[in-house]
């Protein structure tokens, strides 16, 4: 099997669409934090947004592990090619273990997951105050850890698009190699 010169068009899609969730989750999550009268209502997108991630997460590492990624280039030092490697799956752990995180925040603290009038989740953990207290803290914790990802991984694409020119942010950008 070749090594291809960009990521397929499933992996672009889900990459664009995810990163415009994830981002719009991230400034979401900060609102539910820092406004009592905005929470109900963000809360109310946060639920169902985080779900969606979740499924497009599993869509999008279903597809990445049957579609193997373009090479990094060969001038690319060998540590960054290995933060490159570590930092998406980071990512990967992070699309996936957040959204399930949340849910069991809200089993644990007999809250319903919510995602339409009519679509209540089941509740994933019983319900128990000491469990949800430690599995907010998680949350919140995680996010900063998403937060710092995501800028990294935007500051690491930037840079191959802007500085290096060596194709790497084509791959998943136009879908054309080097």
């Amino acid at each position: 099997m070749t090594t291809p010169t960009h990521f397929n068009a499933a992996a672009r899609g889900l990459h664009w669409l995810m990163a415009a969730m994830i981002v719009s989750m991230l400034f979401i999550g900060v609102g539910m934090v820092t406004s009592v009268s905005a929470r109900p209502w963000l809360a109310d997108l946060h639920r169902p947004l985080g779900i969606a991630i979740l499924v497009l997460a599993v869509l999008r590492l279903r597809n990445r592990l049957r579609n193997p990624a373009p090479a990094l280039p060969s001038t690319l030092p060998q540590w960054q090619q290995t933060a490159a490697r570590a930092s998406h799956w980071l990512l990967y752990g992070l699309m996936l273990s957040m959204p399930v995180l949340g849910w069991a925040t809200l089993s644990a603290g007999g809250f319903p997951v919510q995602m339409s009038p009519s679509i209540v989740l089941p509740p994933i953990l019983p319900q128990d105050v000491t469990l949800y207290a430690g599995l907010r803290a998680a949350h919140g914790w995680l996010a900063y850890l998403l937060f710092a990802t995501v800028l990294m991984h935007v500051s690491a694409a930037l840079l191959h698009a802007w500085v290096y020119r060596d194709g790497v942010f084509g791959t998943m950008a136009r879908g054309r190699g080097r």
